[in-house]
């Protein structure tokens, strides 16, 4: 099963638009979805300070700031 990692923090609305996307995928797909808060992490703090939120698909950048569930669907489709 395809891992998604959402890289995100509080208090961040494109963040939370995200999520939504996320959730409204997991309907039509399957994957694992993993949310790690960079403002708790330095390592990841370090590298996505201003691009959240990100998204990887099995350890890959996939996507930051914005996506729509179609495009993600598609990424993740060519990643399987």
């Amino acid at each position: 099963m395809m891992r998604v990692t959402l890289y995100t923090r509080a208090g961040c609305c494109l963040c939370e638009e995200a999520k939504q996307v996320l959730a409204a995928a997991s309907g039509r797909a399957a994957f694992e979805i993993e949310e790690i808060d960079i403002d708790r992490h330095p390592r990841w703090l370090a590298l996505y300070h201003e691009e959240v939120p990100v998204i990887a698909i099995d350890g890959r950048k996939a996507f930051k700031h914005r996506v729509g569930v179609d495009e993600f669907l598609k990424r993740l489709a060519a990643r399987a």
